[in-house]
């Protein structure tokens, strides 16, 4: 999103049968100056989605496939619980899950580690 969020917890499992439980709490807007007063420490959204993006092998080459949950609710307090089962890739490699907006095409959280980028 263009605004910083924050997060307070979010557990999750894909199985490789495709069903993905996540337990989102806290995610909401952070409280910072670059967000308007008003937002702060609470979610404006009324749903989220679910995201995996894994890698395919297709005509000889690899490339990303993405496969989107529905919309599960999300309450003002950024909680929500995400259960249900999606057709994945075969194979899916180095799934990546994401937290996104359930109004448009933009993620709040990713698991992974973000690493600095280095200087040459």
């Amino acid at each position: 999103d263009e605004l910083p969020w924050s997060i307070a917890s979010a557990r999750g499992s894909l199985d490789s049968d495709g069903h993905l439980s996540l337990r989102v709490r806290g995610l909401v807007f952070k409280d910072d100056p670059s967000v308007p007063a008003d937002i702060r420490g609470i979610n404006d959204e009324e749903s989220f989605r679910g995201l995996i993006s894994c890698l395919v092998e297709e005509d000889d080459s690899v490339k990303v496939r993405n496969v989107f949950t529905a919309p599960f609710q999300a309450s003002r307090r950024g909680n929500a619980r995400i259960r249900t089962t999606i057709e994945l890739p075969n194979p899916c490699v180095a799934p990546i899950v994401f937290v996104m907006s359930g109004s448009e095409d933009k993620w709040f959280s990713v698991t992974g580690n973000e690493a600095e980028e280095e200087e040459d």
